[in-house]
């Protein structure tokens, strides 16, 4: 077990998003084994987890004036980085559609992220052939990695060149990661009314969550703010769906849709905010302001707002707008060139998981609940910035220790209970953290996205 790595990654998320030192001390671990990797991705898992889990207790310190117990079982925790989901008697969609991956160009490699069908189609268009991989991989062989990968993008698609960890850090986007903080944090305007009962055993009942993420990182933040009793309201557009990973990351959830682009749209989702207590938002860093929404008129529309945002490549730097996805992130920053060198492979390997995705949902609902407890005591808001980049950069800078693999998952490790998700029965893997007398519980099963209307309900 590496206590120096979860203790590393524990603290600087903790502190990251503004938590006093002295109050890791309430945080434990245990378990054995690691993920396979040349990161420290195991010890990334329990410290993000814990990080969460510790913001949980210190909402209920602040309420009830002791500080409960918080326990990380680094086994699990490894499990949830991954898909907690066990299905019985279906089978949950392929991860990747048929294009998406990793192809060799003429001077390195670059990998094209094409799950949305927009995106599949803006990099086919630049390459100039058909939904066919064989003939994506000859097309890819004629560009250089850097001129295919300004060409998706600027096509409105998806693609990330593979850099090394030094070529990575003299990079200009790389460097401003660099110089940014794990998370920008700021106090807000006062709330009128907001104070709700924080019961001991379930912190987050009454308080109502807007969540406006898809894959990945978001949506896992807002699984644990569920977990704790949140009522969780996603949203998404009307055509937008990722089947490989809804049943995993929309558990505790109800789902509806709306056009943000239409004024119809917006206005149903003004008077949703006015009603939240926390917006979790993924869309690029000015997708919001040029809808008419960006934060300050979010703060007019509910003042004392707890508003957690992601973005891929960070918030400063000639990327700040880039769309991005945690594969896309691992190549640019020198994660999968890392993997691929010091393993002795023929093509770049990433993370065993999308650590950077999940250790950055964990780091937001820290950020969420320290914002929680920042409007319980003082009645402020908080606007807290995050990114997939700056958690890789956190992730490269801690070493990884000589650990046994994790032994293979066992029925022990999977909760009792069924779950009778949207598309049939399937089991969990069991909570990762555990919060004395707040243990982490769902209320609502896994469904498909769209499936109620935009509003809040009362049950």
């Amino acid at each position: 077990m590496s206590d120096a790595g979860f203790s590393a990654f524990l603290s600087a998320i903790w502190t990251g998003t503004g938590g006093a030192p002295d109050a890791l001390r309430h945080v434990t671990q245990t378990g054995t084994g690691a993920l396979p990797s040349v990161f420290a991705v195991t010890d990334l898992a329990a410290g993000s987890i814990g990080a969460a889990g510790l913001a949980a207790a210190e909402l209920l310190a602040a309420r009830h004036d002791m500080w409960p117990a918080v326990h990380v079982d680094r086994r699990l925790a490894s499990f949830w980085f991954g898909m907690t989901l066990r299905p019985e008697g279906w089978a949950l969609p392929p991860a990747w559609d048929s294009i998406a991956g990793d192809y060799a160009a003429a001077d390195g490699w670059i990998r094209l992220h094409t799950n949305a069908p927009h995106h599949r189609a803006a990099a086919l268009a630049v390459l100039g052939v058909a939904e066919d991989r064989a003939a994506v991989a000859q097309a890819v062989e004629r560009w250089t990695t850097a001129e295919l990968e300004a060409a998706v993008v600027a096509q409105g698609g998806c693609a990330a060149a593979m850099h090394t960890l030094d070529e990575w850090a003299a990079h200009p986007q790389g460097a401003a990661v660099a110089a940014e903080p794990l998370a920008w944090v700021e106090p807000t305007d006062p709330a009128a009314a907001s104070v709700w009962p924080v019961p001991r055993d379930r912190p987050l009942r009454g308080v109502r969550v807007l969540d406006l993420t898809r894959v990945l990182a978001g949506p896992v933040a807002t699984r644990f703010l569920a977990g704790l009793g949140a009522k969780v309201l996603r949203i998404d557009p009307p055509d937008w769906d990722e089947p490989g990973v809804v049943p995993e990351v929309v558990l505790g959830k109800r789902t509806a849709r709306l056009d943000l682009r239409s004024a119809e749209g917006r206005a149903v989702f003004e008077r949703l905010l006015a009603e939240a207590d926390v917006l979790v938002h993924g869309y690029r860093s000015d997708a919001l302001e040029r809808l008419g929404l960006g934060p300050e008129r979010r703060r007019v529309l509910r003042p004392g707002l707890v508003d957690v945002c992601l973005d891929a490549y960070g918030w400063t730097g000639p990327w700040r707008t880039r769309r991005g996805f945690d594969s896309l992130v691992q190549m640019s920053s020198g994660i999968a060139d890392a993997g691929m060198r010091r393993l002795g492979k023929e093509k770049p390997f990433p993370l065993p998981v999308q650590a950077l995705d999940h250790a950055c949902g964990y780091a937001m609902a820290t950020a969420a609940l320290r914002g929680l407890t920042r409007r319980l005591v003082s009645g402020q808001g908080s606007a807290s910035r995050l990114s997939l980049a700056r958690i890789a950069a956190l992730l490269t800078s801690v070493p990884a220790a000589d650990e046994p693999a994790l032994s293979p998952e066992t029925s022990d490790d999977l909760a009792p209970a069924v779950e009778a998700t949207g598309w049939g029965p399937a089991r969990r893997v069991r909570a990762p953290v555990a919060i004395e007398r707040a243990p982490l519980a769902w209320d609502v099963p896994a469904g498909p996205l769209g499936a109620g209307a935009p509003g809040w309900v009362s049950s």
